[in-house]
C-alpha cells in the first residue's frame, strides 16, 4: 500500500476510537458513574434502547424501521446512513432471545433493493414470527416498493396510508450498453476471457442473444421467488399474484382492493389497532438506537476494503458484487 492509503487508515482508526469514546463518555454521564466503567459504556454503546412510551417491561412492542435503500455498505464517512442492514439483523436477533416483547411494528420507508439484502431480511423476518409467535404489524410510510413489498408481506397486518406507493413486485437489472459508441470513436474491447459468457452483461461489448436467455433465466427465477414470497405471505392465489405482479406501482387505496394491503392507515392507527387486538394497552413501547456515530458499526469493513486497495474516493459507494447497484439484480422500484 502506499503512503496516502496508511494516512487514511490511520485518520480512521483515529476517528473510529474518538466516537467511541466520546459516546462512551456521555453514557457514563448521564448513569450511575460508581456502577458503570467507561469500558462498559463503549461496548454497551450499540444496545440501548429509545423509549417511546412508558410502560410494564415484562410486556414490550418494539419499533422496527426500514428506511432507504435495502442494501450492504449504503454509507458514507460524513453523512449518516438512511438503512443499515446488519444492525436491523442483529435487532430481529435480539426480538428472538427478548421474551419481554409481545408485538413488532415495522415501519417501512423503502423503494427495494438487493436482491440478497431483501431475502435476507424477510427471511429474518419470517423466522423471528415463527419461533416468538408474536404479532408483526407492517405501516407502509411514503414508499414500500418491490424489496420494500418483499419484506412486509409476511405480516399479520399492512397498514399504509392513501397516498403510500406500493407494488412493484417483480426484478430489475439495470445498465448500459457501450459498444456502439467505442466502435464509434474507435474504442476496443481487449478483454480476454477463459469462455464466451465470462463477462455476461458487459458494456463494453454487444450483447447476444445467449447473454440474454442467461440473465432472463436468473431475473425469471428471482421473480418466481417473489410471487412465492407474496404467495405465501399473504395468502393468495398464485394466478392472482401474477396479474398483479407485472412491475406497476400502486397507491394506497388501490393496493387495499387488490388485497396488497388490510388497512388504510398511519403509524398510529396501526399502534391502536396493535394494543387493542393483543391487549397490549399498557406494554412499554420502545425502539433500538442507532449508533450516534453511524459509522462505526461498518469500520473494519470499509479498513478492508481499504487495505486490499479500493479507492479512497469510493469510501461508501453502493456495490454489489463488483457492480454499481443499478447494474445488480434488484428488487427495487424501477422509477427510483
Amino acid at each position: 500500500m502506499n503512503t496516502k492509503r496508511w494516512i487514511a487508515i490511520g485518520l480512521a482508526v483515529v476517528v473510529f476510537f474518538s466516537s467511541l469514546l466520546i459516546s462512551a463518555i456521555g453514557n457514563v454521564l448521564t448513569k450511575d458513574v460508581e456502577k458503570t466503567s467507561l469500558w462498559e459504556s463503549i461496548m454497551s454503546d450499540a444496545m440501548t434502547e429509545n423509549i417511546l412510551r412508558e410502560g410494564l417491561t415484562d410486556k414490550r412492542i418494539v419499533v422496527v424501521d426500514v428506511t432507504g435503500i435495502i442494501i450492504q455498505g449504503d454509507l458514507s464517512y460524513f453523512t449518516p446512513p438512511s438503512y443499515d442492514h446488519q444492525k436491523i439483523l442483529s435487532d430481529l436477533d435480539r426480538i428472538i432471545e427478548d421474551t419481554s416483547i409481545k408485538a413488532v411494528l415495522i415501519r417501512v420507508d423503502s423503494p427495494g433493493g438487493g436482491v440478497y439484502e431483501s431475502a435476507q431480511l424477510r427471511d429474518k423476518i419470517k423466522e423471528m414470527k415463527e419461533i416468538r409467535d408474536i404479532p408483526i404489524y407492517v405501516v407502509m410510510e411514503s414508499m414500500a416498493t418491490s424489496g420494500g413489498y418483499y419484506v412486509s408481506a409476511d405480516a399479520d397486518k399492512i397498514f399504509a396510508s392513501k397516498e403510500t406507493i406500493t407494488g412493484s413486485i417483480g426484478v430489475i437489472m439495470s445498465g448500459l450498453n457501450l459498444s456502439g459508441l467505442m466502435e464509434k470513436y474507435g474504442v476496443e474491447d481487449t478483454t480476454v476471457k477463459s469462455g464466451d459468457l465470462k463477462d455476461v452483461g458487459s458494456a463494453t461489448r454487444p450483447t447476444t442473444e445467449e447473454d440474454t436467455k442467461v440473465l432472463q433465466d436468473l431475473v425469471d427465477g428471482m421473480y418466481e421467488r417473489f410471487v412465492d414470497v407474496v404467495v405465501d405471505g399473504r395468502d393468495m392465489d398464485r394466478a392472482l399474484v401474477y396479474e398483479l405482479a407485472d412491475g406497476r406501482i400502486y397507491d394506497g387505496e388501490q393496493a387495499l382492493d387488490v388485497g396488497l394491503i388490510d388497512v388504510i392507515g398511519y403509524y398510529d392507527q396501526a399502534m391502536f389497532d396493535l394494543e387493542s387486538t393483543y391487549e397490549l394497552e399498557d406494554a412499554q413501547i420502545f425502539s433500538y438506537s442507532s449508533s450516534e456515530f453511524p459509522f462505526v458499526s461498518q469500520f473494519m469493513s470499509e479498513i478492508t476494503m481499504l487495505i486490499r486497495g479500493k479507492n479512497m474516493g469510493s469510501i461508501g459507494d453502493i456495490n454489489i458484487s463488483g457492480m454499481n447497484s443499478k447494474q445488480g439484480f434488484m428488487y427495487i422500484y424501477g422509477g427510483y
